[in-house]
């Protein structure tokens, strides 16, 4: 009976909590007193300590934090986190609306908009109503494990309310509100230490503390707004609202626009009144209302066709060049780079700007000494956009770019038609040498795990690797005796390679650093040419016959085979055990049934997702197609296809195909 009677209060305690929390730090209208919050919290944490029997992993005590984390384990995205394609005017927007109601066939697009929050992106995933997981965005691919330091954020709900699916995810932005980054910065202050820079910086470093009770410490918040998952939902801003319901943070600025004169009105009235909110934000973003329409727009490489975001107009500051350098890139390009006299921007001290090219710097007329315009494009990359001529210091001298590689003494060369300068060095030219490696292990490529940036610049130094194929030739006795590495170190830098062994063909054609293979076109070569030995035979024509290669990256394949020192490489790397050619599981999975053709998918499909099936397209030799077109061969039509789709379909005389016709083709 005492039993229960325990329970019953713990259990009580848990509600009382959970609900003061929501009422404080999600709708801002708190029912008690910090003291008496924190005198029912010691109670709970009491009462837990004693009967350990009722543990909640949904229990408030848990915001406390406490545990300690020493890696961060690295987790895959079930659900890719993309990037934002960015936009900067009106006619911007205007000319993305008009590739969207292409590609649906209509005219009748509802859109939502959202303040862009300047955080940490965070994909949070719930089981049964629980937090389970939550993964920063690393590099949209994968990220890093921090659940137990997002639990102790007081926005993050850690049980749901409602009717609320059993499996799903949401993405939001881990933020400093403005009020506690102050305060934070006025404590360190008075304690004899430096400030932090930034709200969003600080945010984002204090999800990788070791210690969740520091994090605990900090006033961070967490706003979400993407819901991904869930089969239900018809509209983002349905999501929306039902997030809130569940118990999320959404905020309420949020707005369904009709047109895009509403979008420009929601974008115009925060571009000013934006300074008046809590936390930082520097943009809005725009997406498709409807989700079966977001499906159907899909995605390109890196950002998803249905959302794009507005940047405010970016800061600006002014400041002194102190002087030009010049970087050489795995390529070889060369890129000049300013060094400015340290300058407070956006939130951050600027010391170096991008240049660009030779032509920038003649347009700019920017010269040593001058007081130039200093602005952040999209708030992230400094670059210099003007010189402040009224304040140029006679006699100034215009600046002659260089002719020679800064690394190598190398005469540089400039193709025609080409803005940047190289270092025809391929071979003898440090950074392009150290560039291409770190190029090969990086992980989109070969993702050798143990091997960083530092370190190859370290086996270079020391004469143990002179290209990538010298990285599977290494033994754990050249390692340990370098700076910074020690028995642990160098045993995972070998297995780490090891491993890369059997990383498939189209990522190692990637890996090699052929120039103008991109990601995209080193999936296309693979699964034309099949194996390493047919594309190092394939001439000209036969490569500009691939869908989406032209000249350029024909002529740049055929100069990467054509030199023996890269064929030599290849050997090696073949000899080495790496994948050079589709194996026979992944050839059983693709065929050339459909090569030749182009689709357009169009529609919602009931037992296939509109991905898995633009994939069956891609992986049975056929192209997809966002728009219809007097080329295309097939539309597969699903539920909800746009009328004026469908028009055009039938005025060109597509032939319109069901999800079970394709099947039968392939």
């Amino acid at each position: 009976m005492e039993s229960a009677i325990i329970e019953s209060k713990i259990k009580t305690l848990r509600e009382e909590l959970n609900k003061h929390n929501y009422n404080y730090y999600v709708l801002d209208t708190p029912t008690i007193s910090d003291y008496e919050f924190d005198k029912m919290l010691q109670e709970l944490q009491e009462l837990e300590a004693k009967y350990p029997q009722y543990y909640d992993p949904g229990s408030p005590s848990v915001r406390v934090g406490g545990m300690v984390t020493k890696n961060f384990e690295t987790i895959i995205h079930e659900y890719r986190m993309y990037s934002l394609d960015n936009s900067y005017s009106k006619e911007e927007i205007e000319d993305w609306e008009k590739r969207v109601q292409k590609i649906l066939g209509r005219t009748d697009i509802e859109f939502t908009c959202e303040l862009k929050y300047d955080g940490a992106s965070i994909s949070l995933t719930y089981e049964k109503g629980y937090l389970t997981q939550a993964v920063t965005r690393g590099d949209g691919f994968q990220g890093d494990d921090v659940t137990t330091n997002v639990k102790t954020i007081r926005a993050v709900p850690l049980k749901l309310k409602g009717d609320f699916p059993e499996r799903f995810s949401i993405r939001g932005e881990i933020i400093l509100p403005l009020e506690g980054f102050a305060k934070m910065n006025q404590e360190r202050v008075e304690a004899g230490e430096d400030p932090y820079m930034n709200p969003r910086n600080t945010a984002s470093g204090s999800l990788k503390l070791q210690d969740s009770a520091e994090v605990a410490k900090r006033p961070l918040d967490c706003l979400l707004y993407n819901v991904v998952g869930i089969n239900s939902i018809n509209t983002q801003f349905e999501s929306l609202e039902k997030a809130r319901e569940w118990g999320f943070k959404v905020p309420s600025e949020a707005k369904l626009c009709k047109s895009t004169k509403e979008v420009m009105d929601f974008i115009n009235y925060w571009d000013i009144h934006r300074h008046s909110l809590p936390y930082e934000t520097d943009g809005v973003v725009i997406k498709v209302n409807s989700i079966h329409q977001q499906e159907e727009l899909g995605y390109t490489s890196k950002s998803p066709r249905w959302a794009i975001a507005y940047k405010f107009k970016s800061e600006q500051a002014t400041t002194t060049l102190n002087s030009i350098s010049y970087q050489v890139g795995r390529t070889g390009a060369i890129t000049p780079v300013a060094n400015l006299k340290p300058v407070l921007l956006a939130g951050t001290i600027v010391k170096r700007a991008s240049l660009h090219n030779a032509d920038q710097i003649k347009k700019l007329d920017v010269r040593v000494g001058d007081v130039v315009f200093v602005e952040k494009g999209g708030e992230i990359i400094p670059k210099i956009t003007a010189v402040d001529f009224t304040k140029r210091k006679n006699p100034s001298e215009p600046t002659i770019y260089i002719t020679c590689c800064p690394e190598c003494g190398t005469e540089l060369v400039r193709k025609e038609g080409e803005a940047q300068h190289y270092c025809p060095n391929y071979y003898g030219c440090p950074p392009q040498i150290t560039g291409r490696i770190q190029h090969f292990i990086s992980r989109k490529a070969m993702d050798v795990e143990g091997l960083g940036a530092e370190t190859v610049e370290l086996l270079y130094k020391q004469g143990l690797i002179r290209n990538y194929a010298d990285l599977y030739e290494l033994k754990k006795e050249q390692i340990i005796p370098l700076e910074r590495m020690a028995e642990k170190s160098a045993e995972n830098l070998i297995n780490g390679v090891k491993r890369s062994k059997e990383i498939p063909f189209e990522r190692v054609l990637f890996a090699l650093g052929i120039r103008f293979v991109g990601e995209t076109v080193a999936k296309k070569l693979a699964r034309e040419f099949k194996s390493i030995e047919r594309l190092k035979n394939a001439g000209f024509d036969d490569l500009i016959q691939v869908d989406e290669i032209g000249e350029k990256i024909a002529e740049s394949v055929r100069d990467f085979f054509g030199n023996e020192e890269n064929v030599k490489i290849i050997e090696r790397l073949k000899d080495y055990g790496l994948k050079l050619e589709i194996t026979q599981s992944e050839s059983e999975n693709t065929t050339d049934n459909l090569k030749g053709f182009i689709f357009v998918v169009s529609g919602v499909f009931e037992n296939i997702s509109r991905n898995e099936l633009k994939g069956l397209i891609e992986k049975n030799g056929g192209k997809v197609s966002s728009s219809i077109s007097s080329k295309t061969n097939y539309v597969v039509a699903g539920d909800n296809m746009g009328p004026s789709k469908k028009e055009k379909a039938e005025k060109l005389g597509v032939p319109m195909i069901t999800i079970e016709d394709f099947l039968k083709m392939i």
